[in-house]
């Protein structure tokens, strides 16, 4: 069934006032499991047969396949197979349309001579172990027709973006403009062309795959999904299966960032070629691999004008943004997706475009769009505040939209300016010196340290999905909640968990969730900063719904009565979906960041040395998981600040950035203390528990806060990211 209930959920949630949880700092349901190594990955599945499979991949990023030679490589010691495009094992074409399946790469491994990128899947060896699979694939003689690669986004050349399907499932246009061609009450502008570099995808849990046919016709995957159930229809399609034929097992996922989404090509050829050999196979990714089979981040290249009147309100916005995709697949980075949701003015105009270049394929990495687009948005109002000589906070404040200027919505449950108040008071932003170079700090060395503070917006829509959860009621006293929604490291198991708590009133110990199996209702997706938003609201109507079936008011009544008859459980399944809210209300949560650095201008050595952000998410239903989230999130943008790019040999077109020695990010020695803080109130306009989501919020505006902190700190404007020592000397 799907409802719109929030009164009821809200009133059952909480008809037992000693058990609630909801609201307090839980720790983790799986984080024993975790710490312990109890909890099995994709790859840490042992079955019994199993073979391993090493991808070769091309060294060449635009030409063609002469001839591939694996003689040597069939005949090295262990090798079972040896698969080219000469003899690829059967795949299907699916619809890749988003609803009935969605792959990553449209062109399907193996499937003819062409080289488009560097890294590229050209074969497969399969062999008893991981280190002769791996021996032997380079062992595989291959021959390229080479031709010269556009790897150099400053030279590409790029066009009209064409529409994006993003992940609130609806398409959306590059373009847009509101308000007259001709401008007038201009009295302040600032106009800045503001570039990011390539960032890659780095989780902790390297893509895996790991496939188990059951004859010819069945077939269970061991895959880290963040889609379970669509990831089991894009199988069934790539494999010609019907549905119900494919199992997805993900309980567990490693860091997904929006890269674990769908099947990558060597997760594809590894469910195909287990089927042809008949044995389970399991299939890697290097380190080296991630860089080009897992997806990116694209560079960036955006153009900001601010026009305002002398008083600091906003005449007009314009922002043009450019980014770079793969010649296999199309994927904007859609970084004016932000524009029309922070600032109001009457005339707004912007533009995407797109340049095909022959590297892998770009695709979601926490916060896609906003994340870039809040870098050069928010460098850019804290340009204007320093021409108009406002404070940048009051800036924001009197600027702010009340509502969606794309969508023509008002946003529900606005607290931005709250957001910005309460983070410049727990900073101290009233005691900032308004002149840059103005704050010192004693150094060990020589000279004394520059210091600066800085500050940022930050933003992620509300997003929310259909999902449905099964609750069962055991005689030992427990409930079990099932879903094949999954945990990515966010902490599902655990707010899901203190969910059917507060609905039963149970203690958390007494509650076990199941995630991440398709043989589980339709959970959604672990995208967009959506699960918890899409999920909880199913888990608490499915409790509900697990009373009435037992005609009980409380779970002990219920367990009673199970006791009594003898049953095995009381069962019920529920789902929710959103519903006319979406044409009323605009959904965002909102956000502050506030730091402060310290510059060596004699050694260009920048440290981020306090932080203080303050977010707007609706109801918060575990303070310690949300502020880790916030935190993972700010950690991540300061390694987009200050440390992540991945550049390519112009030659071969090759990334020069290949394993995590190479590839620059955030260690603990880097990161300081970071203060966390929520206010707000539930916002039960999006959905009967009243919350949005809170993982992809806390990089937008990160680095444009570290950015603001570094030109207050030396008079120096960094437009480009990373901020290099160089770039401070």
């Amino acid at each position: 069934m799907e409802v719109n209930m929030s009164q009821n959920i809200s009133q059952n949630s909480n008809q037992n006032a000693t058990t609630s949880v909801v609201g307090t700092a839980a720790s983790r349901k799986d984080g024993r499991a975790k710490v312990t190594g109890t909890a099995t990955y994709a790859a840490e599945h042992q079955l019994s047969g199993l073979v391993h499979g090493y991808v070769v991949t091309s060294p060449i990023a635009k030409g063609r396949i002469r001839s591939i030679n694996t003689t040597a490589a069939a005949q090295a010691p262990g090798v079972i197979a040896v698969y080219t495009h000469q003899n690829s094992p059967q795949i299907f074409k699916p619809a890749n349309n988003w609803m009935n399946s969605k792959i990553y790469e449209a062109r399907l491994p193996l499937s003819d001579d062409q080289i488009h990128y560097a890294g590229q899947v050209v074969g497969m060896v399969v062999a008893d172990t991981l280190e002769r699979a791996r021996h032997a694939a380079h062992l595989v003689q291959v021959d390229y027709e080479p031709q010269a690669p556009q790897v150099n986004a400053r030279t590409a050349n790029y066009q009209p973006s064409p529409p994006w399907f993003g992940e609130d499932f609806t398409f959306n246009s590059g373009s847009f403009s509101t308000g007259s061609a001709e401008v007038t009450g201009i009295e302040a502008q600032i106009e800045a062309t503001y570039t990011t570099e390539m960032e890659l995808h780095a989780p902790m849990e390297p893509h895996a795959t790991i496939a188990h046919w059951q004859g010819k016709d069945a077939v269970t995957i061991y895959e880290p999904s963040q889609y379970v159930l669509l990831t089991q229809k894009t199988y069934a399609e790539l494999l010609g299966l019907a549905v119900e034929r494919v199992r997805i097992l993900s309980p567990y996922i490693g860091g997904g960032f929006g890269s674990k989404a769908f099947p990558w090509p060597p997760s594809i050829l590894c469910a195909a070629a287990a089927r042809d050999l008949g044995r389970p196979l399991k299939v890697v990714n290097s380190r080296r691999q991630m860089t080009a089979n897992a997806g990116h981040r694209s560079e960036t290249e955006q153009t900001l004008k601010l026009s305002a009147t002398a008083a600091g309100k906003l005449v007009l916005i314009e922002h043009l943004a450019k980014s770079c995709t793969s010649p296999v697949d199309v994927f904007p980075e859609p970084c004016t997706i932000v524009t029309p949701v922070m600032y109001a003015a009457p005339n707004i105009r912007l533009e995407q475009q797109l340049a095909v270049m022959n590297v892998g394929t770009p695709t979601f990495m926490r916060a896609p769009g906003e994340a870039p687009g809040m870098w050069a948005l928010e460098s850019a109002m804290d340009e204007l505040a320093w021409t108009l000589k406002i404070d940048p906070v009051q800036l924001r404040i009197m600027n702010q939209t009340q509502s969606h200027q794309r969508k023509n919505l008002p946003f529900s449950a606005k607290q931005f300016t709250e957001c910005l108040e309460q983070g410049a008071e727990r900073f101290g932003w009233q005691g900032r010196s308004p002149e840059p170079r103005s704050q010192v700090s004693p150094s060990q060395t020589q000279d004394d340290l520059l210091v600066g503070w800085g500050m940022a917006a930050a933003t992620f829509p509300g997003y929310r999905g259909a999902t449905s959860a099964k609750v069962r009621l055991l005689p030992d006293g427990t409930a079990h909640v099932l879903s094949s929604g999954n945990d990515m490291g966010t902490g599902a198991y655990t707010v899901v968990g203190m969910t059917a708590a507060d609905a039963l009133g149970l203690p958390l110990n007494q509650i076990r969730v199941e995630l991440g199996d398709s043989l589980l209702p339709d959970g959604g997706i672990a995208g967009g900063s959506q699960m918890t938003a899409s999920l909880t609201p199913s888990v608490a109507l499915a409790c509900q719904e697990v009373l009435k079936a037992a005609e009980a008011t409380t779970a002990a009544a219920a367990f009673e009565k199970l006791r009594q008859t003898g049953r095995a459980a009381f069962e019920a399944t529920a789902s929710t979906a959103p519903g006319e809210e979406t044409k009323q209300f605009a959904f965002n949560s909102w956000g502050a960041h506030f730091c402060e650095v310290t510059v060596d201008e004699l050694l260009g050595r920048l440290r981020i040395t306090r932080w203080v952000s303050v977010m707007n998410i609706g109801r918060v239903l575990n303070p310690k998981t949300a502020a880790s989230q916030v935190r993972g999130g700010i950690i991540m943008g300061m390694g987009q600040a200050l440390m992540e790019e991945c550049h390519f040999d112009p030659n071969t077109g090759f990334p020069v950035v290949y394993d995590l020695a190479t590839y620059h990010f955030p260690a603990h020695a880097d990161i300081p203390r970071i203060e966390v803080a929520f206010v707000g109130e539930p916002d039960l306009n999006f959905n009967p528990m009243g919350v949005r989501g809170v993982g992809e919020i806390g990089i937008t505006g990160v680095a444009a806060a570290i950015a603001n902190a570094v030109y207050h700190a030396t008079g120096k404007r960094i437009r480009s990211l990373p901020i290099l020592p160089e770039k401070l000397l």
